[in-house]
């Protein structure tokens, strides 16, 4: 049997300036560029995220947060309810501690107040510039993600 060659198959190039195949005098040939997708813009905030569940004493114990806050044991805090999130704040004269394990308590009239139990992970917001560390609940948490993903779904819910 008699060996064939087939030519491979190769769609012609464009010209630069002739938009027609062919070659070039100068031997220079372009391609339209590969479409890429959008990129997201990069990262310019400094706050520093964690998700923790809350155990039956109300403590939350995420050491990456606390450590990034700076707060150690013993650390006394301002500890309040705002917009249906927990806010803590360092504060000299805060009535709160961080315990002597690293973990936050809260209080158990802030959790009501949030609608907080125990299990219930919640999203930690942590900005240390500010000594300030917001904890999200999870009804927080949809209010922000669940139109998010209804637009990416098309208008449905998740």
């Amino acid at each position: 049997m008699a060996d064939v060659v087939v030519a491979p198959v190769v769609p012609p190039v464009m010209l630069a300036g002739r938009g027609k195949p062919g070659g070039r005098p100068d031997g220079v040939l372009r391609r339209r560029p590969l479409p890429l997708a959008d990129l997201p813009s990069p990262r310019t905030g400094t706050l520093v995220y964690g998700v923790a569940a809350l155990d039956a004493s109300g403590r939350i114990a995420d050491n990456g947060v606390v450590r990034a806050l700076g707060w150690v044991p013993g650390t006394r805090l301002h500890i309040h309810e705002g917009a249906g999130l927990v806010v803590l704040r360092a504060d000299r004269q805060g009535v709160f501690t961080v315990t002597g394990q690293g973990h936050l308590r809260l209080p158990a009239a802030v959790r009501q107040w949030c609608g907080l139990a125990a299990g219930d992970r919640v999203l930690l917001a942590a900005c240390p510039t500010e000594q300030m560390l917001v904890v999200h609940p999870p009804a927080a948490v949809d209010a922000m993600v669940v139109p998010v993903h209804a637009a990416v779904l098309g208008g449905g819910r998740p």
